[in-house]
């Protein structure tokens, strides 16, 4: 059976015991986190979270990209969003290239030209943190007054260390 078949089949079974179909749309504590899409973090419960709680817009790195900035936006603007979080994470694999290795191996693998393509990736974890930050707080079409906070996951230990 492939992956895609048992995560079907995994629905149906939360389908079954659906009950929650009656949440609205802002978020109950009026939070939007931008964290990274590793496949160990679990946002929900390393945030103490339930459904309906917080908006989390996961990406390679938990960067602060165009897309996490358009999503910001209509958290915020449109859905009242009223706190900022990043959180990226130990032994993250953004550290591990640069965008010219990934640029040559997508060449050498694919043949393709991926030159305009920012992967974002860093090599100061707690800078890049910073620089999330900063590009949150430069952004004009959001809102100043709302906090921006930055944390580093540890996925060893599954604790939260804020940047400053």
């Amino acid at each position: 059976m492939s992956e895609t078949a048992a995560m079907l089949e995994a629905n149906a079974a939360y389908v079954a015991d659906f009950s929650e179909g009656n949440k609205p749309m802002p978020p109950a504590r009026g939070v939007a986190a931008v964290v990274c899409m590793d496949a160990r973090i679990h946002p929900s419960e390393m945030l103490g979270l339930t459904l309906g709680d917080a908006h989390v817009i996961r990406n390679a790195g938990g960067r602060v990209s165009d897309d996490a900035i358009r999503s910001l936006i209509i958290s915020s603007t449109l859905l009242g969003t009223k706190e900022f979080i990043v959180v990226h994470h130990t032994d993250c694999g953004m550290v591990t290239f640069s965008n010219d290795d990934l640029r040559s191996i997508l060449a050498e693998r694919r043949g393709s030209d991926a030159s305009d393509i920012d992967f974002l990736p860093f090599g100061d974890l707690a800078q890049s943190v910073r620089d999330d930050i900063a590009t949150i707080r430069a952004c004009e079409h959001l809102d100043q007054s709302i906090p921006v906070r930055g944390f580093i996951y540890d996925v060893d230990t599954g604790a939260l260390h804020e940047v400053n």
